[in-house]
């Protein structure tokens, strides 16, 4: 009985101690906006939505914001997104606004030797379909494990080759801005996973080649393309630093690299708000 309190006590205390590390604020097109949730004080965790979509919200105990109010939504920004003042929905019918600023991405251009990368041929586009069918329902996944996932390691040792947000033109042709963020690194290098996560989905895609996406709670999932081999299967439950794979080059690619991308209620954001020691 002695030794059951003793347990009870130290998980309380552990709990109690635990920080939040928030991802770094940025109210811009692939950013995240912090929202200081004012006015709601209950215990329960509240519910909150932006653009459909279900938004992490997290306790200010032991934050910067702890002074504004007791909960805060983690907000991701999508990238075609405009200046303009949007608004946080919240269950209880409170709307908090909130105003993105501008930003201006720098293009890069690329040469893509296989063609169809560049344009498909029909069956191919039917099959680009089901497979962003596939990845748009891991992003769409609502779980909450037992601690919240608010930061990052790096998941591959190499230079960033192409930052996130870049507008990309493919043999001269304009495409979907750079969703995430490129790393170089040899082939069969590790590719490990940057947090604590369960695996939400395994494939070999049109575009993205070997992919693997892992669900770390609360609207936040993380995608890695291009690999040469997955180590992985879903359903497998992680812990910081596990390899889940090898660099490769499959998909639409001009050379070795993982290409990881974030993605915040379903909202594919800058990796590297999350990643709080970026040194290679």
């Amino acid at each position: 009985m002695i030794r059951s309190f003793i347990v009870f006590i130290s998980l309380l205390l552990s709990v109690n101690s635990y920080a939040l590390t928030l991802p770094k604020a940025s109210n811009t097109p692939g950013g995240i906006v912090i929202v200081p949730l004012e006015g709601i004080t209950s215990e329960r965790l509240p519910n909150a939505w932006y653009r459909s979509n279900r938004v992490m919200v997290v306790t200010s105990k032991a934050t910067p914001y702890a002074d504004k109010a007791k909960w805060l939504a983690i907000v991701g920004i999508r990238l075609s997104a405009k200046h303009a003042k949007e608004q946080l929905l919240v269950a209880n019918g409170i709307s908090y606004p909130f105003t993105i600023e501008g930003k201006e991405y720098k293009a890069q251009y690329l040469t893509i030797k296989n063609k169809k990368h560049v344009n498909p041929d029909p069956k191919q586009i039917e099959r680009w379909k089901r497979e962003k069918a596939e990845m748009t329902a891991a992003f769409k996944l609502w779980t909450t494990p037992e601690q919240t996932v608010s930061e990052f390691i790096l998941p591959a040792k190499g230079p960033f080759s192409s930052p996130f947000g870049l507008k990309r033109f493919f043999n001269k042709q304009a495409r979907n801005p750079h969703s995430g963020l490129d790393i170089a690194a040899p082939l069969g290098a590790p590719i490990w996973a940057p947090a604590n996560a369960t695996v939400a989905a395994v494939g070999s895609y049109f575009f993205n080649g070997n992919t693997v996406v892992l669900d770390h709670g609360n609207g936040l999932t993380t995608m890695y393309c291009h690999m040469s081999k997955i180590d992985v299967k879903v359903g497998d439950i992680l812990s910081t630093g596990d390899v889940i794979g090898k660099i490769g080059k499959t998909g639409r690619v001009t050379g070795p690299h993982l290409h990881w991308s974030v993605s915040l209620n379903n909202t594919r954001v800058d990796p590297l708000l999350f990643v709080t020691e970026k040194s290679q």
